[in-house]
């Protein structure tokens, strides 16, 4: 569920932000890991299908201001330019309201966390710490970078998923008609036939009798519980628990864990290139992560403000891999931690984007065999009585 919240932030003032959480607790749990103090929740329910369509285009904004700004403009007169050549009214009336914070006294970043719905946490974090520094292009940059990546890596996942999603379509919509239309007309047939039939058969064709005479209320059964289960599938518990599911399965989940630290690790290391204390950032980004290894950040962060190593303190908190482990090492003594992070995301997204090949190389065929030997043997069923009356008669 999406809880808008105000909260006092150290330095930033009262900022209003948008989270995703199970309960309030949770959302309030999160902010405060940020060091802010929870002033409000408020549960927002049924805005994401009103403001869907009207979802601001983040990126482009982006890339856009920095084509300005990197062209000589000013913060104030790059935003006034976007504004002004903004054609939607809510993409223009958010500009607008960042000007106008910023009209007020308060930095950048602080009038991106007051529009939170919009502009993630971590967007508002990296804009935070580019400002001390005064390379707010670059880190722009590095966010656009970070996001494109995310992208590609959920483009993978999403074409490989693509064809097998249309198997399953095809063969439910082939198995759906042998079995609402087929079936009910050879149901009728064998009946008046009056011959002793097959158990199978008898099961299949009963189940044809049974849409024939019940077959509205079968269908508005079906309608109902497929709309019942997308309605459960929306709801964040129902995620939840199926997110908890897969990660109990052995092969499954352990590449779910890398997935997950892969986008952990490349957050981490983008803010650490921006100049974020680790502390600080792995208390941004821990929100990113389930809640099998969100308790592990949690008790990381602790480990290190008792003073012990990164790569204890992750170790601790089982936020590392073998190959993960011996590069934050690495980065301890090279000083050049934000990029170790940088390139052990690196290395796991190539791992995963293997993964889901070999996966879905497997998960093919097997799923065409199954679908083919379900539409066979409800053919051979039905044509069985046929055979024994062909060698009856021989």
């Amino acid at each position: 569920m999406r809880y808008r919240i105000k909260a006092l932030h150290p330095g930033m003032g009262v900022t209003a932000t948008t989270v995703e959480a199970l309960d309030e607790a949770e959302a309030a749990a999160r902010l405060q890991r940020e060091g802010a103090q929870v002033l409000s929740i408020v549960a927002e329910r049924g805005r994401w299908l009103a403001g869907r369509g009207a979802r601001f285009p983040l990126l482009l904004f982006t890339q856009e201001l920095i084509a300005l700004l990197e062209a000589g403009l000013t913060l104030t007169e790059a935003l006034e330019t976007l504004g002004e050549k903004e054609s939607r009214t809510e993409s223009r009336q958010l500009i607008e309201r960042l000007l106008a914070t910023m009209r007020e006294g308060r930095p950048f970043s602080a009038a991106l966390a007051m529009q939170g719905e919009a502009f993630p946490p971590l967007y508002a974090a990296t804009v935070r710490a580019a400002e001390s520094t005064g390379d707010l292009s670059p880190a722009l940059a590095r966010y656009v970078g970070y996001q494109n990546q995310i992208d590609a890596v959920k483009k993978k996942v999403l074409s490989a998923s693509i064809y097998p999603l249309l198997l399953i379509g095809v063969g439910t919509l082939v198995i759906g008609f042998l079995l609402g239309y087929v079936v009910p007309r050879f149901a009728s047939v064998y009946a008046d036939a009056g011959r002793d039939l097959p158990w199978m058969s008898k099961m299949l064709l009963a189940w044809g009798e049974a849409v024939e005479a019940h077959g509205v209320w079968i269908l508005l059964g079906a309608a109902t519980g497929i709309a019942s289960f997308m309605l459960a599938l929306a709801q964040p518990a129902t995620r939840a628990a199926l997110t908890r599911l897969a990660w109990r399965i052995p092969a499954i989940g352990e590449h779910l864990r890398t997935f997950e630290l892969a986008r952990f690790y490349r957050s981490l290391g983008m803010l650490l290139t921006g100049g974020i204390p680790i502390v600080s950032a792995l208390g941004m980004v821990s929100g990113l992560l389930s809640a099998h290894l969100r308790s592990g950040a949690a008790a990381a962060m602790d480990a290190m403000r008792r003073g012990e190593s990164i790569s204890a303190a992750f170790a601790q908190g089982e936020l590392t891999t073998p190959v993960a482990a011996r590069l934050l090492r690495v980065g301890e003594k090279s000083g050049r931690m934000g990029e170790m992070m940088e390139r052990i995301a690196i290395f796991h997204d190539e791992e995963m984007a293997r993964w889901v090949d070999w996966f879905t190389r497997l998960f093919e065929p097997l799923l065409m065999v199954f679908i083919g030997l379900t539409i066979g043997l409800i053919v051979v069923l039905l044509y069985m009585p046929i055979f024994d009356l062909a060698g009856s008669i021989q």
